[in-house]
């Protein structure tokens, strides 16, 4: 197919081919989309069948003059009820069809596009965009016109369903600001919705199209247009192998800057979107006025006041000499309120607020951590301020976190809107923990090392320290503040990679954390971050984990006396050979004591579609004993009878189920990253640590303790962490040392293995 644009030669550098049909140029930026525009209309005078009564109208990219390279054609032959209008249509649309185009198209009179505009939205949108191409000007200025009048009439009642229209696809394609692989035109910040605020503002409702959004639109339309030559067909999402290759045409330098870029540039656009639904809102509703005409205003806080359900600054505030916590101030009242904050009241204080001292006064740090722990209203507050350069004047290391990308797939947000939304889920954490404001402080600064080198916790402790001082926090607390961001992912690595029975694991916890306060802020802390980032970064299972984990670490804390490991269940010590019991999430075998039976359990396991999440392995009377936590790795439940039957016949030896295990193992190798082995000495009372980092796979943990077993090594327990497509598995290896020769064969045979 013959490309509406720019093709690029096989093997050749990028540079774009004018298509041999129509004439259209390629190339990225508004003076190309403008020679877009005028090859194409050139190119349809050409071909269009000229006839009294009839007219070409341009709508959607064509219409407006923003061409993309491998865009649509949308057209609206107009008619004024002339007689074979059908067969003139056929006669210009096959050749746009024989030129490879897509086209949208339509053959109506004025009176029938304005009927279907009436009945959708989309369509009335749409007209609002029709320029004249060929044919007859006054059918086309008559639909412009006509269009443009009608929808100033009638947009008031029809912007919420359109709302909704857009809540729904912004439901299906997400924030394209907090997106990897986002959509540049569906997804929420995106090109749509710049064509929503151009009909808002055509309606006079608000002036929704100020520079900045305009700026904005040019920058995701140039990132479109490098989009599609960079692919060379028309594609709106952004997916990440094309992402290096777009930024090289459009000037940026890497990947990552041209994400930020469109963050910015997308959450631009969205909160001009939400401002201008509330002008919407105020207009439908009428604004409140007193007896005397004036506005009814309504004080909500010190020198701030509601006036017409938004936050402006009392008149006092404006004459005195402005307050340095004034901003602040009015970004909590907008918080607990959970209204929003004035344009211009944002704009003044973008303007005349002074810098806060340092340190900050008792009133600034008192209206952050009132801001920071006001829920649901904290995130729109927080952005609307980001908008208007409020946050750089509070915290000068915001503009190197801003809208910085984080790559781990579970993570959903940009480090910037993690580190305020974390901070929102640790406002339902406040009455657990003694220290509410350094919980929420922490929670806010736990991540403000990443995107430097180094590990991001190590690394951000004394920046986050640092800030706590300059905000006003005494010397200890901005020493516990770095220590929260230090230890935020102690609690998650050690109940996840760990063996919490082992006595030694407990005590070292214990001694990093040094006191029961800190330990309690730091499990909130973990709860808040892990909702934050995403739904696979927390579940039951690892819930119950780092539970069980504080427990016993408070335990040792308020003791001083580590607790004893957990005895096993008496069910598994008695009784008649093999005994499998299976629970919601518990798998527990007993067998006579043989190598390879963890091995054989993980391996009967996966073969069921259950992933091991921990497994203990141990030796009583002379009768091996397996524990393994379990989840079903699609979702669905096996079925227990024959998974009981499987095992049962598995552990005692049955070479069928044996190689159905192999067979499926092998089929389910991963193709990842080259895996990696670390070993911890010293780690654990009476055991050698082993760590495999390697790409996810169906039965990984079978393969592996075979290779384990094969190679002579014995496995007391193993804990499976998962983080996104790798694991960390941790393998508890008996005996507490082993040779560098020795560890050398388990190595291998590990490697091989995987």
């Amino acid at each position: 197919m013959t490309s509406l644009t720019t093709a690029t030669a096989p093997g050749g550098d990028g540079v774009p081919v004018v298509n041999e049909v129509t004439g259209v140029p390629g190339g990225v930026g508004a003076a190309a989309r403008a020679d877009r525009a005028d090859a194409l209309d050139a190119w349809l005078r050409r071909i269009f069948p000229a006839r009294p009564g009839v007219a070409l109208v341009a709508v959607g990219g064509l219409g407006r003059r923003q061409c993309a390279p491998y865009g649509d054609l949308d057209l609206v032959l107009l008619h004024a009820g002339v007689p074979g209008v059908d067969e003139l249509a056929a006669a210009l649309w096959y050749p746009i069809w024989d030129a490879g185009l897509r086209l949208d198209h339509s053959v109506r009179t004025v009176a029938e596009a304005l009927s279907v505009a009436q009945d959708d939205v989309k369509v009335a949108l749409g007209l609002l965009d029709a320029r004249h191409v060929a044919g007859d000007p006054a059918l086309t200025e008559q639909l412009a016109r006509t269009a443009t009048d009608h929808w100033r009439r009638t947009a008031i009642r029809q912007l919420p369903g359109l709302r909704e229209i857009t809540a729904t696809r912004w439901e299906a394609h997400g924030e394209l600001a907090f997106l990897l692989e986002g959509d540049l035109k569906e997804a929420a910040g995106g090109l749509r919705d710049v064509g929503i605020l151009r009909a808002i503002a055509t309606a006079g409702v608000t002036d929704a199209l100020r520079p900045a959004v305009h700026a904005a639109h040019r920058r995701l339309l140039d990132t479109r247009d490098a989009l599609h030559q960079q692919v060379g067909r028309r594609v709106d999402r952004l997916v990440a192998q094309e992402r290096d290759g777009v930024a090289k045409l459009l000037g940026v330098d890497g990947g990552d800057a041209l994400l930020r870029l469109i963050a910015g540039d997308a959450r631009t656009v969205r909160h001009a979107l939400d401002d201008a639904w509330r002008a919407a809102d105020r207009l439908r509703s009428g604004r409140q006025r007193a007896a005397s005409g004036r506005p009814v205003r309504r004080p909500v806080a010190r020198d701030v006041v509601e006036q017409d359900g938004e936050l402006v600054l009392a008149r006092t505030a404006i004459g005195a000499r402005p307050d340095p916590c004034l901003s602040l101030r009015v970004a909590a009242a907008a918080a607990t309120t959970r209204l929003p904050i004035a344009r211009a009241t944002c704009e003044w204080l973008a303007a005349y607020c002074p810098p806060l001292p340092a340190p900050w006064p008792p009133a600034a740090r008192a209206a952050l951590i009132t801001l920071l722990g006001a829920g649901p209203g904290l995130v729109p507050a927080w952005e609307t301020c980001d908008r208007y350069g409020l946050i750089d004047g509070w915290l000068p290391e915001w503009t190197r976190m801003r809208s910085l990308p984080q790559h781990n797939p579970v993570h959903r947000f940009t480090l910037d809107r993690h580190l305020v939304q974390t901070a929102y889920e640790a406002s339902r954490h406040t009455r657990d923990v003694e220290r509410p404001d350094l919980l929420l402080l922490g929670a806010f600064l736990h991540d403000i090392g990443k995107g430097l080198p180094g590990d991001h916790s190590t690394v951000g402790a004394p920046l986050a320290e640092a800030v706590a001082t300059r905000i006003g926090l005494p010397p200890a607390e901005a020493a516990l503040i770095g220590t929260l961001v230090r230890l935020h992912l102690l609690l998650p690595e050690v109940a996840t990679r760990r063996d919490l029975s082992d006595p030694k694991t407990i005590a070292g916890v214990a001694g990093l954390v040094g006191d029961p306060g800190t330990l309690e802020l730091l499990h909130a802390l973990v709860r808040a971050d892990a909702a934050a980032t995403g739904p696979a970064a927390w579940s039951g299972w690892k819930g119950r984990l780092i539970a069980d984990l504080v427990a016993r670490v408070r335990t040792t804390l308020d003791t001083g006396v580590v607790p004893a490991p957990p005895a096993p269940d008496p069910a598994l010590v008695a009784g008649p050979l093999p005994v499998v019991h299976l629970g919601e999430d518990r798998v527990s075998v007993a067998a006579a004591d043989r190598r390879g039976l963890l091995a054989t359990v993980a391996g009967c396991l996966a073969l069921h579609r259950l992933e091991v999440i921990s497994a203990d392995a141990a030796t009583v009377d002379g009768r091996a004993l397996v524990e393994c936590r379990v989840q079903p790795r699609y979702g669905l439940a096996p079925d227990p009878i024959a998974l009981s039957a499987d095992l049962r016949r598995a552990v005692a030896g049955d070479v069928s189920v044996t190689q159905r295990l192999r067979g499926r193992a092998l089929a389910a190798r991963s193709r990842g990253a080259a895996p990696r082995v670390v070993w911890h000495r010293e780690a654990a009372t009476d055991a050698v640590l082993l760590e495999l980092r390697a790409a996810d796979a169906a039965g990984l943990l079978y393969r592996v303790t075979c290779a384990l077993d094969e190679a002579g090594a014995q496995v007391r327990a193993a804990r499976i962490a998962t983080l996104g497509g790798d694991v960390v598995d941790t393998f508890y290896l008996v005996g507490t040392d082993l040779p560098d020769e020795r560890r050398a064969v388990v190595e291998a045979a590990l490697l091989a293995a995987v």
